[in-house]
């Protein structure tokens, strides 16, 4: 019987142990840190042996094959053993697919991927079809394949996702755009974060297609540089494309084969520049997937829009509270301030990914009126736009509580308060979803 042992044990990583167990497999999950409860329980449910706390070198080195969380870098002391002797490390989508027969629509790039993500879902729920949704958003997909039955998979995958695979094929490809991000994972090189993204186009034939943003400058210079056989579907909001999408005026072109279909941007359910992006990329994963113009056009006018994802809170005194926790890096603050109409109180802030702040610069002078930084070192954001707003208009809070607290007291009728940190969570939260949870409650109680 073959070994597969499992590194992390959270929602990437159990679902892969529960996997691997239906399919007879000896495993063994390991974590560093603690599990929580919640997924202990299912190990002891499946009756899967497991330490946290601790990484046992006898109980890891003898595996097969190894299946290592997301979250875990590849520069870890136990992954660089593993590689050092030759064991075969994979992803959790790479081992999830092999016992996957779905068609599988996968979406990845620096923003807006689970926006399209969700989208795309909601348009295939729409359209009566059997799907499921999953990878970096919502349940495992390995605990999915293990458990359910789907026709179609809805996949959002992060680029540490697409590190470790091999075989592992979309039907569909999506790239939303690239920006630089998690560039501290990737030896600090974007070409590394680039490749990376790229992998969810390796193993694509000419029966599958290739969806992308043809106005994204290290997008186009990427594929320039490779040479892929499948169907290309680009889309753009500056020029005409063959096959694809285009914005056209007030309206957005759909060209699919040899059809042409027209959705007007009134008809949208989300509003600014960004989510025009997002909404070609989702009517083009549609097309090809046989969905009908008029579901597109229904579906597009009645999603909702995903928590964390400047997510309107409340109104207070005329001051909306907008939560965008899931803004971690410096292009989706860049799309969240973009947007707003009214003067912003922004809250920003976390722990830094390399940021260059400088890109947001013209922004901030046209946009925000005070800043609150919502992080243990905020240094980097106090050099970047105390000249900007002024000394006296940026201060400090540790806890989301004080940073509503400060930010309602900045605020006047007709302001926005925006949580928009630019910036990863880990040093004050457990991650994005935590800081807005404490966002929104610190908001409600005041």
């Amino acid at each position: 019987m073959s070994r597969v042992v499992i590194l992390g044990g959270a929602e990437s990583g159990v679902g892969a142990a529960v996997l691997a167990k239906s399919k007879g497999f000896d495993v063994f999950l390991s974590d560093k840190g603690k599990i929580d409860s919640k997924y202990v329980e299912t190990l002891v449910r499946w009756n899967i042996p497991y330490e946290e706390g601790q990484h046992t070198e006898s109980l890891i080195l003898n595996a097969d094959e190894v299946v290592k969380s997301p979250g875990i870098p590849g520069t870890v002391p136990i992954v660089e053993k593993l590689r050092g002797q030759g064991t075969h490390i994979v992803s959790e989508i790479e081992f999830a697919s092999r016992y996957d027969s779905a068609k599988k629509i996968c979406i990845t790039g620096s923003n807006g991927k689970t926006t399209t993500t969700s989208l795309i879902y909601h348009l295939m729920q729409s359209a009566g079809l059997n799907v499921g949704l999953g990878g970096n958003i919502g349940k495992s997909y390995a605990y999915q394949v293990a458990t359910e039955h789907f026709d179609y998979y809805v996949l959002e995958i992060s680029s540490f996702q697409l590190d470790d695979i091999y075989d592992f094929k979309p039907d569909i490809a999506i790239i939303t755009n690239i920006t630089p991000d998690h560039l501290d994972r990737y030896d600090h090189k974007l070409e590394n974060y680039v490749a990376a993204k790229f992998n969810i186009t390796r193993n694509l034939t000419k029966d599958d297609c290739f969806i992308f943003d043809s106005d994204d400058a290290i997008t186009i210079g990427h594929l320039s540089n490779i040479v892929l056989r499948c169907k290309m579907l680009p889309f753009s909001q500056k020029h005409e494309v063959e096959q694809g999408a285009f914005l056209k005026e007030d309206k957005i072109v759909l060209r699919y084969d040899k059809e042409e279909t027209n959705v007007y941007l009134k008809e949208l359910a989300l509003g600014g520049k960004h989510n025009i992006y997002n909404s070609m990329a989702a009517a083009l994963a549609a097309k090809a997937s046989g969905i009908d113009n008029e579901v597109i056009r229904s579906a597009l006018s009645t999603f909702k829009s995903i928590e964390h994802r400047l997510e309107n809170v409340l109104s207070i005194k005329d001051v909306l509270y907008i939560n965008d926790s899931k803004a971690t890096n410096v292009d989706s603050a860049w799309y969240a301030l973009e947007c707003q109409k009214r003067p912003v109180v922004w809250i920003v802030g976390g722990t830094d990914k390399g940021n260059d702040y400088s890109v947001l610069e013209e922004l901030v002078r046209e946009k925000v009126k005070y800043i609150v930084c919502l992080g243990v070192d905020n240094k980097k954001i106090h050099e970047a736009f105390e000249g900007i707003v002024g000394s006296e208009n940026i201060c400090d809070a540790l806890s989301a509580k004080e940073a509503v607290s400060k930010a309602a007291k900045a605020a006047t009728a007709g302001d926005v308060v925006l949580l928009s940190p630019c910036c990863a969570s880990f040093d004050l939260f457990k991650n994005y979803e935590d800081r807005g949870e404490q966002f929104k409650a610190a908001v409600r109680s005041l």
